[in-house]
């Protein structure tokens, strides 16, 4: 058997990405992952209970089935008891007492903890770190102001450290209880995912990037919007406006996204794609932690916190306004995290109208949206605010079976009927505007972009030419009325094309350039921006924008077949070229399902490397299921493979040539091979329509080309000129092809 007994319960979980994403954290060292320090006694070690991990995701498989929008769960949370008092060890360096306790969880991506008692005096850090050099901290009060619990984002790998610093001068006034100990078991936020083309996420295909020109007329409701980390997984909610505009971190979220203390939640805002197509990472650093539930009301689906500390001028947020009048939209707007997904926008332009509804989570008023015309939600939407036209809030998403294969019938909580629950914070107005604190740094009057290359693909294959749709932002204070575009690739001609048009400060268009050639191999195609409305631009770190891609050209079709085991979920795979350049990956896939999985590569000669892995360390066969793959092409097959492989393989293959399927005929013969100066090529047999020879280099770059007439068996190639290495020659003779690989050897 490969799963173990699952004997917790779960209530919830709390999760962000390694270092590169702090809570509100103050420096320092942590002392004990510091190996210039003297070495520290060793922390004691405790090991939590294994957790059935295809249990977890049948469970989570179930959820989505049901239609519920709830948090989109990531993790386990376990019981736990380490503290100061009971577990650990303490040590004393210079001024400093230090304590520090190891927490393992077998199997896990990653581990994270909630400090259930968080007691931090003045000059006291906490840090957690794991093997990997990875630190988070260092936490202090300040981290969690005038609150006695604290959850922390989870490290990558199944064993953390957790250490307490505390000055003499303070010694005994700190106490730290670890009550919940997070077990990671999928979608781990460090985990790159390219799935389909998607990035930092698995949220669907048809989910827009806000800045995306989908968003444009949403740039400031875009800002209130953050990321929870809440139990169960990730949620979406809005900071609210009141009527005193005093800037109190007010923030609306769904009842339905409790499971755990709100005290422990982690929010997280401006976590945006810088581009709209690829989705693009961006900082994750801008995180509040905790929170006060004020007013919970299953009825309309709402819950309405105060935030513990309000969001730093750094961060820009802004305070949505709101309509409680209950007057129906003409047209509505989500703003939204998908599956915990990078901020995603979403519209629908017809009237949403009233309905009460259960979709699992209980009755409540709401409203109904009839069809989004773009974008969608998801599980992780939950909570997410409705925007009417006027750019008020009516109401936060309950649930739905919005998705991208049905983009209908979502139900917001009806802000007018939670508006008289939470009345004595926000005021005494029906309807209030957004609220901007106007921390935005200064610009500059002419700055144009460039935030994206769309149109143009990753892997191009058999194309000769590329035809590039950019993205043009005005970050200028002025309007934007042209702009000169200079784009190409790398180390080939620049192309310039003038752009003239109309953007207020904050707008993007899509431009779509004239097409240009392709250049064979790996390549980064740039676009950049000069001369906005003529003048000098005032900002040149936001010109460019680049894309990198491998062109094949001409390009083979080769297949990939994959049939899974019982568990789908631990596979995944890459396809990297002679470079080491990701051309392809796939996986995870679900459980219990071995149907074929067929994927299609277009690949150039040269030689491809392709990278399987089992999380398990079971392999795809034999135990839980005969699994197997195989890599194809018209040539025959390249990898076979019976899938008994452990916790991966690596399998290398090559591709002689391009085009079309080889012939039967016969055999080409060349000689001398290698060769030095004159090459002989030999047919098997003459061909009555004649034929024609290509010479490519291995990159699939044309270098000669020449004729053999009808009833003509033989040519001579001139190969003194070329470099010493391979090249691939190809007779065509009709619909046919003969190949081999020639070496030049001086």
């Amino acid at each position: 058997m490969r799963s173990t007994p699952r004997t917790l319960f779960i209530t919830g979980l709390f999760l962000c990405t390694n270092g590169l994403w702090a809570q509100l954290s103050f420096g320092g060292r942590a002392i004990g992952h510091d190996p210039r320090h003297c070495p520290l006694p060793d922390a004691p070690l405790t090991t939590m209970p294994a957790v059935d991990v295809p249990a977890l995701l049948a469970e989570d498989a179930a959820r989505v089935a049901s239609g519920r929008k709830g948090p989109h769960r990531f993790g386990l949370e376990q019981a736990a008891d380490i503290s100061t008092d009971n577990g650990g060890v303490w040590s004393t360096h210079r001024d400093l007492r230090v304590w520090r306790a190891q927490v393992h969880c077998p199997g896990a991506l990653g581990i994270g903890v909630v400090f259930s008692t968080y007691e931090v005096p003045t000059g006291a850090r906490v840090f957690l770190y794991n093997a990997n050099g990875l630190v988070l901290g260092g936490y202090t009060a300040a981290s969690n102001p005038g609150h006695e619990v604290l959850g922390v984002q989870p490290l990558q790998g199944d064993r953390i450290t957790i250490e307490y610093q505390e000055p003499l001068s303070v010694q005994g006034q700190g106490r730290l209880v670890i009550g919940t100990v997070i077990h990671v078991y999928r979608d781990a936020p460090w985990e790159a995912r390219s799935a389909g083309g998607r990035d930092f996420g698995s949220s669907g295909a048809c989910n827009v990037n806000t800045i995306c020109p989908e968003g444009d007329l949403w740039r400031p409701e875009i800002r209130s919007v953050a990321r929870i980390l809440a139990g169960g997984g990730y949620c979406t909610g809005t900071l609210l406006n009141n009527c005193n505009n005093d800037s109190i971190p007010y923030f609306l979220t769904a009842n339905h996204c409790l499971g755990s203390d709100p005290a422990t939640w982690v929010f997280l805002f401006n976590w945006d794609s810088p581009v709209c197509d690829p989705t693009e990472n961006a900082p994750m650093d801008q995180t509040v932690s905790g929170s006060t539930q004020l007013v919970a009301n299953p009825g309309s689906d709402m819950l309405f916190l105060q935030l513990n500390s309000q969001p730093p001028p750094e961060f820009d947020v802004t305070y949505s306004g709101w309509d409680a009048t209950g007057t129906a939209p003409d047209s509505t707007v989500c703003i939204h995290h998908p599956a915990g997904d990078i901020k995603k926008i979403t519209h629908d332009n017809d009237p949403a109208t009233q309905a009460n509804i259960d979709v699992g989570n209980g009755p409540a008023d709401c409203w109904n949206t009839a069809n989004y015309e773009s974008g969608t939600t998801e599980p992780g939407s939950s909570g997410s605010a409705l925007w009417n036209q006027a750019h008020r809030i009516i109401g936060q998403l309950y649930g739905g079976s919005a998705s991208c294969q049905n983009n209908s019938d979502d139900f917001y909580g009806r802000m007018d009927v939670s508006y008289p629950l939470i009345a004595e914070w926000l005021g005494d107005c029906d309807t209030l505007d957004l609220l901007d604190p106007g921390y935005t740094d200064p610009v500059v009057l002419h700055n144009a972009a460039i935030t994206s290359i769309a149109n143009v693909a990753t892997n191009i294959c058999n194309d000769t030419l590329v035809h590039p749709v950019v993205t043009l932002k005005n970050n200028g204070l002025g309007n934007l009325e042209s702009a000169i575009i200079s784009y190409g690739f790398e180390g080939g001609p620049v192309y310039d094309t003038l752009w003239s048009g109309d953007l207020v400060p904050g707008q993007t268009a899509n431009v779509t350039l004239l097409p240009i050639p392709v250049i064979n191999g790996p390549q980064t195609l740039t676009a950049g921006t000069s001369l906005p409305n003529g003048v000098p631009d005032g900002n040149s770190a936001d010109d460019s924008f680049s894309l990198d891609m491998v062109i094949n050209s001409p390009g083979e079709l080769v297949t990939l077949s994959l049939t899974p085991d019982n568990f789908g979920v631990d596979i995944t795979w890459e396809l990297t070229n002679e470079q080491g350049t990701l051309l392809y990956s796939g996986g995870p896939y679900p459980n219990n399902t071995t149907t074929t999985v067929t994927r299609e590569f277009c690949l150039g000669s040269g030689c491809y490397t392709f990278t399987i892995a089992d999380e398990f360390g079971d392999g795809i066969c034999c135990g839980e299921g005969n699994g197997h793959y195989e890599i194809t092409s018209a040539f025959g097959p390249h990898v076979e493979s019976n899938g008994q492989y452990g916790f991966g393989e690596t399998r290398i293959f090559c591709l002689e040539g391009v085009g079309m399927p080889e012939t039967t005929l016969g055999t080409l013969s060349v000689y001398p091979n290698p060769a030095s100066g004159t090459l002989n090529v030999v047919l098997p047999a003459a061909s009555r329509d004649g034929a024609t020879w290509l010479l490519h280099d291995l990159s699939g770059r044309l270098l000669g080309t020449g004729i053999m007439a009808q009833g003509i068996t033989n040519a001579t190639l001139d190969m003194g000129r070329f470099a010493d290495g391979s090249y691939l020659l190809q007779v065509r003779t009709g619909n046919e092809r003969l190949m081999r690989t020639v070496v030049v050897r001086h």
